[in-house]
């Protein structure tokens, strides 16, 4: 996947490129604010497979979204945190959640996940 994005003339369709992934808008989404390990974002999106999950963190590191630091112990220590760009999107996970609620609230569903409306 190429993650240039000067090839795009569409704004959304650049976004969509970087965020546009089976996991990542949950990645990012449990990201804000947070520090986290793998360990931790399986636990809290337990329907990636430890290898979609890892696909999706090695995408959104090249991104430039997700900056993953490793720790020289035993057994190893990586931990995944949102870089300046990737706090950047925070505004638009918002803006999705809230028209994700409505929607599935107009259409009579719960909303049954690991998301909860960050301050």
């Amino acid at each position: 996947m190429n993650r240039d994005c000067t090839e795009y003339n569409c704004p959304v369709g650049a976004t969509l490129d970087l965020i546009g992934g089976k996991y990542k808008a949950l990645i990012l989404w449990h990201l804000v604010g947070s520090t986290l390990r793998f360990g931790e974002l399986r636990r809290l999106i337990p329907q990636a497979t430890p290898k979609m999950l890892t696909q999706q963190l090695r995408e959104l590191e090249e991104a430039g979204l997700v900056i993953r630091t490793v720790y020289p112990v035993v057994p190893p220590k990586v931990e995944y945190e949102l870089s300046d760009l990737g706090t950047s999107i925070k505004p638009i996970l918002t803006a999705m959640y809230a028209w994700g609620a409505d929607y599935l609230k107009d259409n009579g569903k719960e909303i049954s996940c690991s998301m909860t409306l960050h301050s």
